[in-house]
């Protein structure tokens, strides 16, 4: 953190305008080194139009954004150089940046010294990473609510009642002769501690909805041979991808894509025909087909409307039973089935099978935009914090003493707050004694 960090902030690629970031307590006074202007004595969110010298040489006009510490991404004195972007000329403008004493930044260290500096917490900082990731709609929109800080403004309330609770049993603990201590569990603690444990689930229930559409939906595509399951595949993918021919068994191997639908993102897998297997390699093509079927998210069964349904068909709809599936029947250019989700998939008449798709997946999409946690690691530490709690519920209904279960109670508000890069037990303590002023 003492050190002056620098690295090229845009793409390494030729392009209008490159941006190389400087950080640190030297930022200002070692860009002054290289530049043609006074850089000392300028303000933050300033502007300065000079150049970049090479002993005393012209390398390339630039502007020299100043930013003033705690004023800026990092909370600390920054420089922000926007030169023509050639990878040569901005690779040279960085080798001069560097050449002053500054060092090489290391993989998000700008971010990490806005973490550390308080500019944002952990939550942001990954929100920050998503949003430069994403590439869709859903993921850049819960990204940014992230970068606004909604998973700290959601955790809120669950932090909250948490103090609450410990302050009543610290409360106890020190002014026992005011509260009766079984009137006290049974009547005020373990209801708070059961009402947040159902607030913690629909947490967790309504984040893991979000990530999972928005790590897209692993789809497999099932069905005997030849009922048009790789024209469905080519037509959502909107390519020729899948061999696609009237010979029965031509998918032998999985075939995979990934296409963007309205809101949601799939995950295709393209399988072979399953029925009895003529040979050895089709009978692998369709172990492999039943397999994925385990792994996927959600089975689209495709069936012939040409045909009815078969015995091979209604073995396939015996093996989806149970798991989240669409049956669809294609082929509706040579035979329409009224009340029937009917496509065509040659045709490419497929718009019915996606708002069926998006139906299916709405509340998700809905969960996906919305505040919520934004990833494995924030729900993983949610449920430390919900088992947390549950053990405490258990151990109230067993008759414990309520100082008992603090432990417990300081294990949930430690889970939650490590979430966004906080958490102690001092500071839950700090928090409570500064709230209900315990005095002691």
């Amino acid at each position: 953190m003492t050190d002056t960090i620098a690295a090229i902030a845009t793409a390494p690629m030729d392009a209008a305008i490159s941006v190389i970031r400087v950080s640190g307590p030297d930022a200002i006074a070692d860009i002054n080194k290289i530049a043609s202007v006074d850089l000392t004595e300028a303000e933050g969110y300033t502007l300065h139009y000079g150049t970049v010298n090479d002993a005393g040489e012209a390398v390339d006009d630039v502007l020299f954004a100043v930013y003033r510490a705690p004023n800026s991404y990092t909370g600390e004195d920054s420089v922000e150089i926007s030169c023509h972007g050639g990878v040569y000329i901005t690779r040279r403008i960085l080798s001069l940046v560097l050449g002053t004493g500054i060092r090489m930044a290391r993989r998000g260290e700008f971010t990490e010294r806005a973490f550390l500096n308080g500019k944002m917490d952990l939550s942001q900082a990954e929100g920050v990473n998503d949003l430069i990731r994403s590439k869709d709609e859903v993921n850049a929109a819960s990204a940014m609510h992230a970068v606004k800080g909604s998973v700290k403004h959601i955790l809120e309330p669950l932090l909250d009642q948490l103090t609450q609770i410990v302050a009543q049993i610290e409360v106890n603990i020190d002014y026992p002769e005011y509260d009766d201590v079984p009137t006290l569990v049974n009547e005020t603690l373990l209801p708070e501690v059961q009402a947040w444990i159902r607030q913690c689930a629909d947490l967790i229930r309504t984040a893991d909805q979000a990530v999972f559409v928005r790590n897209g939906i692993n789809t497999v595509i099932l069905g005997r041979p030849n009922v048009g399951k790789s024209s469905l595949l080519n037509a959502l993918l909107e390519e020729d991808k899948a061999i696609v021919t009237d010979i029965a068994g031509t998918t032998r191997d999985l075939v995979e894509g990934s296409v963007r639908l309205g809101s949601l993102t799939l995950n295709l897998i393209d399988t072979a025909g399953i029925r009895e297997a003529r040979d050895k390699v089709e009978q692998i093509g369709i172990e492999k087909s039943l397999d994925a079927l385990k792994k996927a998210d959600l089975a689209i069964v495709v069936l012939d409307a040409t045909a009815g349904i078969t015995a091979e068909d209604q073995k396939i709809l015996d093996a989806v039973k149970d798991r989240t599936h669409i049956v669809v029947y294609n082929k509706k250019d040579e035979k329409d089935l009224p009340g029937t989700l009917s496509i065509s998939a040659l045709n490419k008449d497929i718009q019915p099978l996606i708002d069926e798709i998006e139906r299916l997946y709405h509340n998700g999409i809905l969960s996906a935009k919305s505040d919520t946690l934004n990833n494995e690691r924030q729900i993983g530490l949610a449920r430390q914090a919900a088992d947390a709690m549950r053990s405490a519920e258990q151990e109230l209904k067993d008759g414990a003493s309520p100082d008992l279960v603090t432990v417990d109670l300081q294990n949930a508000w430690e889970a939650l707050k490590e979430i966004t890069g906080e958490g102690g037990k001092e500071q839950l303590m700090d928090e409570i004694f500064s709230r209900f002023c315990l005095g002691k």
